[in-house]
């Protein structure tokens, strides 16, 4: 598996969009955090005293589009070229091949998820350290499994889809379908208990008496809608978006269970796998 993945950083080192969309997410990184520098200066937002945490964390939401992209064109060209044909003709077995893609195409998140966390401390200098204190730490390692998670389906994407632009096609729309199916639970649980409305008198105009909100999710039913959240990959993008990581230890074996069961599960039919 050394040669394989030694050839693989070497093309990566050569790719131009790698770099390119590397580079731009380091200038929007640094961007964004300056411009919510000059947002958290302002007189109208003193009263939220925004720091550094509530900017820093604002990649969650779209990285894996990014990630599903740039994985699905590396490793799709490797089909197109005939890459993956030629290594397995070589005397690479195709479990080395498999391996070998999905470690390259978590390295790929990774210096894409690295590259913003270095940009976005040009906010350090106006906005001061996390708030959070150690707390971050377990913010950055839910991104990293995170990631793995959305490594391992992208991956297997690209290595089960032969054709490079289908991959693609697949891969974002299964990230939009799974951002969208997390956003309609975690919407729900941001359903308040209680609403109120507004009484309109010949006189005056007041909020009338608090009533139960029918759309709140109660009992059993609320327990799913968070596990689901904490669950999914995209859910949990949501959660840090919105700094509101309540379970890390569900969310850390969850993305865990994700990779392994989607690698094995990848692997299991690349193995049987027709590669002319």
């Amino acid at each position: 598996m050394n040669k394989l993945l030694n050839a693989g950083f070497s093309r990566l080192k050569k790719d131009k969009i790698f770099w390119i969309v590397t580079v731009s997410m380091l200038v929007c990184s640094i961007v964004y955090m300056l411009n919510g520098c000059r947002q958290a200066a302002l007189d109208t937002m003193s009263e939220y005293q925004y720091g550094l945490d509530h900017y820093y964390f604002s990649y969650s939401p779209f990285i894996g589009l990014f990630c599903s992209v740039i994985t699905s064109m590396f490793l799709g060209t490797e089909y197109s070229d005939g890459t993956i044909r030629n290594k397995h003709i070589a005397g690479h077995t195709r479990k080395d091949i498999y391996l070998s893609s999905l470690i390259l195409s978590f390295t790929i998140s990774l210096a894409l998820l690295c590259t913003w966390w270095l940009g976005a401390l040009s906010g350090v200098p106006f906005l001061g350290f996390w708030r959070m204190g150690s707390g971050v730490l377990i913010y950055l390692l839910v991104s990293i499994l995170y990631l793995a998670a959305f490594s391992a389906i992208f991956t297997a994407i690209s290595m089960l889809v032969s054709h490079k632009a289908m991959a693609q096609m697949v891969s974002v729309l299964l990230f939009l379908g799974l951002l969208s199916f997390a956003g309609k639970f975690y919407g729900a649980l941001q359903q308040p208990e209680f609403e109120s409305g507004i009484l309109i008198t010949s006189e005056d105009m007041s909020m009338s008496d608090p009533v139960p909100n029918p759309a709140y999710v109660t009992g059993t039913m609320r327990e799913i809608y968070q596990f689901l959240v904490d669950f999914l990959p995209t859910g949990q993008c949501l959660l840090m978006y919105e700094l509101k990581i309540v379970h890390p230890l569900r969310m850390i074996l969850s993305s865990l269970f994700i990779t392994g069961a989607v690698s094995f599960s990848g692997l299991w039919f690349f193995q049987k796998k027709n590669l002319k």
